[in-house]
C-alpha cells in the first residue's frame, strides 16, 4: 500500500489532538491514574507503564499501521487520554485509503462526560472520510464492555455484529485468552447525518465557544 498512515494535528475547541511523542508521558501517567473504575474491560498504562506505552505506540507507528495522538483538553493545556487511527486498508487502489479503524482510546476519569470523547471522534471522523476520503470507518470493543459499546453507538456508529474469539483480552487477568469483539462501523454515505449529530451534541457542552 502506497498511503502513508500520519495523523496531523486536529484542533477542536474542547481537544486538540497531538501526535503522540515522549513529552505526553508524564501528563498521561497522571491522568490514567485517576479514577480506574471505567477500565475493566480494557487496558490502560498505570504511571509506571507509560513510558513503555508510548514506546509500544510509537514501534506501531513505525511499522504504518497506527498513528497514534494524545487527547490535549483545551481548557487546562494537560494531555487526558489518548487514541489512534489505526489498521488501514486499501482494497481498490493502493494509492487511496478505503477504511481505518479509530481504537486504543482511553480517556481519563475527569475528562468523561466533558464532551471530549465526542469531539475527537468529531475530528478523527471528519479528517478520514473529508480528508483521506475513506469509504468506511470502524470502531470495535470488548462485547462485554457494556459502557464502550453505548459510548460508540452515542457518536453515531452502527452495531453490526459480535466477532466471537476475534482478538487478545486486554482484560487484567485475563492473559493469554482471546475476547469476543463487538464491532461498529460508519460509511461514507452515512457521515453527513453523523456529522450534523456529532456537531449539535458537541455543541450543548458548558463552556464551548465558537
Amino acid at each position: 500500500m502506497s498511503f502513508t498512515l500520519e495523523g496531523p494535528v486536529l484542533e477542536g475547541a474542547l481537544v486538540r489532538l497531538e501526535p503522540l511523542e515522549h513529552r505526553h508521558a508524564a501528563e498521561l501517567a497522571v491522568a490514567a491514574e485517576e479514577e480506574r473504575g471505567t477500565y475493566e474491560f480494557t487496558w490502560v498504562p498505570r504511571a509506571d507503564e507509560v513510558a513503555d506505552y508510548v514506546d509500544a505506540q510509537l514501534a506501531r507507528a513505525a511499522t504504518g499501521r497506527l498513528a497514534p495522538y494524545a487527547q490535549i483538553s483545551v481548557a487546562t493545556g494537560r494531555a487526558v487520554g489518548a487514541t489512534s487511527f489505526w489498521e488501514p486498508r486499501s482494497w481498490l487502489s493502493e494509492d487511496r485509503l478505503d477504511a481505518i479503524e479509530v481504537g486504543f482510546t482511553w480517556l481519563a476519569g475527569s475528562a468523561q462526560g466533558t464532551g471530549v470523547n465526542a469531539e475527537a471522534k468529531l475530528l478523527l471522523f471528519r479528517h478520514a472520510f473529508e480528508v483521506w476520503e475513506v469509504s468506511r470507518v470502524d470502531l470495535k470493543t470488548d462485547a462485554r464492555n457494556e459502557r464502550s459499546r453505548a459510548a460508540i453507538l452515542s457518536v453515531g456508529a452502527r452495531f453490526e455484529g459480535v466477532l466471537r474469539n476475534w482478538s487478545r483480552s486486554w482484560v487484567p487477568g485475563e492473559d493469554g485468552r482471546l475476547r469476543d469483539s463487538a464491532i461498529f462501523s460508519i460509511t461514507a454515505a452515512e457521515w453527513p447525518e453523523c456529522r450534523e449529530r456529532l456537531e449539535k451534541r458537541v455543541a450543548r457542552y458548558p463552556g464551548l465557544t465558537h
